[in-house]
């Protein structure tokens, strides 16, 4: 697999990262961290004018056509600046969800509106039992005459907050299998908790009771959504791990900058072997890191799928560890300013201890590993 970027895949991290650049720095982010639950509108409205959310969506329903790649780049560069707005949730997770597992008149009727931005769609698959997994489903779907009565609770659902719709995993009675169905945001018995995260995003917990939707909610088929809700969040994880990658990348960036400025017994900091030293593990680290994400694209443009979950575990594992490491090392780096709410490095320790634990944790999808090893070897 060709790992260089094409000029368009060139072009596009580049008006990504001039954006972030430029609108989207510390004292932005904060004005809106202090404001917004979700981003900002403005923020989101530009997103769709620059086609970063069509772009990974078929050509036929509004998109441009393009590849997983498209959306590792945009994610890897909204995460040098801890970008706000729920592109892993909506544009990603849900988006892809609603690729590999609607009809095509469901396509055809809602990724459009996903692609323009004028409609938010969040994937409710987690529930408290789970832990990020997705064939752990308790939530029940009860048929009607009409269609089905959903009952029960889905948490740490990203990009809720201002999603006008929910795709939502749950066990229709009657049928094995997890189903896959589409539930509005304002539909009666439904109730929506905002929560905040340790990073300053937000999510919310849905508890549904008695929530009622009509047979045209179900998306493809009755008990066949575990596939498609896969594809889904390996669309996600590769996603998050590529943001993860971006989030080291200025993490040693501006770790560097400070080592250069700051001053003891008279000479730079960074002349101190002892911090090269440190430095390097963390360069290490991002490149093992980049390496790792690269293998897992690899794995799901070629591999089938047991070996294809495997690798996205290992991939998830790893990098979420590796960057709680370099963000935590740049934090030591930086001394006692590095702790503090008003200086920018603490901020992407916050959002690589919630990465890691977002879509499963690093520990549950290590567990994935061992047991796949396990079965391979037949222990």
């Amino acid at each position: 697999m060709d790992f260089e970027l094409t000029s368009e895949q060139k072009l596009l991290q580049d008006s990504v990262r001039r954006y972030v650049d430029k609108a989207y720095g510390f004292e932005a982010r904060t004005a809106l961290l202090q404001s917004d639950r979700n981003g900002s509108a403005a923020n989101w409205n530009l997103f769709a004018e620059n086609g970063w959310l069509m772009a990974a969506l078929p050509e036929e329903y509004g998109g441009l056509g393009g590849t997983l790649v498209d959306s590792m780049i945009i994610s890897q560069e909204l995460g040098r600046g801890l970008v706000l707005e729920p592109f892993l949730g909506c544009a990603v997770l849900a988006a892809q969800t609603l690729v590999a597992g609607g009809t095509p008149a469901q396509q055809e009727a809602l990724l459009p509106q996903l692609a323009d931005g004028s409609y938010r769609i969040a994937l409710a698959y987690s529930e408290p039992a789970s832990r990020g997994m997705p064939d752990i489903v308790s939530l029940r779907a009860e048929r009607t005459g009409s269609g089905f009565v959903l009952n029960g609770t889905k948490s740490l659902v990203l990009g809720a907050v201002g999603a006008q719709a929910f795709i939502v995993s749950a066990r229709i009675d009657g049928t094995s299998g997890i189903s896959l169905l589409l539930v509005g945001g304002d539909s009666a018995g439904l109730t929506r908790q905002v929560l905040p995260l340790h990073d300053g995003s937000w999510v919310e917990e849905l508890t549904f009771a008695g929530v009622q939707v009509g047979t045209d909610a179900l998306l493809g088929e009755a008990g066949l959504g575990l596939s498609a809700l896969r594809a889904g969040l390996a669309s996600g994880t590769v996603t998050l791990c590529a943001e993860l990658i971006g989030v080291m990348e200025k993490t040693i960036e501006v770790t560097a900058e400070y080592l250069k400025v700051r001053k003891q017994f008279g000479v730079p900091i960074s002349a101190f072997q002892a911090l090269q030293h440190r430095m390097a593990d963390m360069a290490a680290e991002l490149e093992l890191s980049r390496s790792m994400l690269h293998a897992a694209l690899a794995s799901l443009a070629n591999d089938e799928e047991p070996a294809r979950l495997k690798t996205l575990s290992a991939a998830k594992m790893l990098i979420g560890r590796a960057a709680k490491v370099v963000c935590g090392q740049g934090i030591q780096l930086h001394g006692g300013i590095g702790m503090t709410e008003e200086y920018l490095v603490g901020h992407y320790y916050k959002r690589a201890v919630v990465a890691d634990l977002l879509l499963g944790s690093s520990d549950s999808h290590e567990a994935l590993c061992a047991a796949a090893l396990q079965a391979e070897l037949g222990v």
